[in-house]
């Protein structure tokens, strides 16, 4: 039988191991979903629907998993986690209710593709993965909780890396707000244009890779950092993709100035 301290290592490996393969496999081949959709991929799900499955284990299994850990009584735990169940909270409640109210005039019609189930399975099963390391981690693995020497380092950490987790959350959730917006105004595709707009592609996931920047920080840890390496991979090709869809779209109406995700730099 193995040992919870054994799966949580191999977790961890498996977490990191991941992470090369998806960033070459998304720099070929774009998961076929919002501006990437293509048919072949199977049968698809409403994408609030799929949203909302696909991003649930990192609400019910973390709150599952965290009574079970033995720092689960200290507040400093609690703290840590709040932040990560703050942004999902969001993405599994909110967002897909928004793409709910995103129909042109609320008259109802469809306005976006099926989101493939294939694509939401390997989601929800990344996301098993990740919710069990973090809430592992944060309520039983983490070490510096009561005083040790390093309560000060606790507290510098969490604080600056919560500073640097709601910026970058204040800019998703504004971002993806305004392209939803755009979505609802039921004209198709337009150029996003104004705030960070201007500079990126992409501001939505780049907001999501401060916060977890930002987790990394606050959890100074292999896991956090582990997190915030895979979002990289993740997200930064498909922001070169969205970068490059613009500029197939809309020609020399595209700012070419613009980088994918990165301001100024990528």
């Amino acid at each position: 039988m193995i040992s919870d301290e054994s799966l949580f290592h191999y977790s961890l490996v498996a977490f990191y191991l991941i992470a090369p393969p998806t960033f070459i496999s998304l720099m070929f081949l774009q998961a076929p979903y919002g501006k990437h959709h293509r048919p072949g991929w199977g049968p698809t799900l409403p994408p609030p629907l799929a949203w909302f499955l696909m991003e649930s284990p990192t609400l019910w299994l973390t709150l599952l998993l965290f009574p079970h850990g033995r720092h689960f009584s200290n507040p400093k735990s609690m703290i840590l986690m709040s932040p990560y169940l703050l942004h999902y909270f969001n993405r599994t409640c909110i967002y897909p209710l928004s793409l709910l109210r995103r129909s042109p005039s609320g008259n109802g019609k469809k306005t976006s593709h099926g989101f493939p189930l294939s694509i939401a399975l390997t989601a929800f099963f990344f996301n098993l993965l990740n919710a069990y390391l973090q809430a592992r981690w944060v309520s039983h693995y983490k070490h510096n909780y009561d005083g040790d020497g390093n309560d000060w380092f606790f507290w510098l950490a969490f604080f600056v890396g919560l500073f640097v987790f709601l910026c970058g959350m204040r800019i998703n959730i504004v971002s993806d707000r305004e392209l939803l917006r755009l979505k609802g105004e039921g004209k198709g595709y337009v150029i996003p244009r104004g705030g960070l707009f201007e500079l990126v592609a992409c501001p939505n996931y780049f907001g999501e890779i401060l916060e977890w920047l930002g987790w990394g920080v606050m959890t100074w840890s292999w896991v956090g950092f582990g997190f915030f390496i895979y979002t990289c991979a993740n997200l930064v090709p498909r922001a070169i993709a969205n970068r490059q869809w613009y500029l197939d779209k809309f020609g020399g109406d595209y700012p070419k100035s613009r980088k994918a995700v990165i301001p100024y730099l990528i």
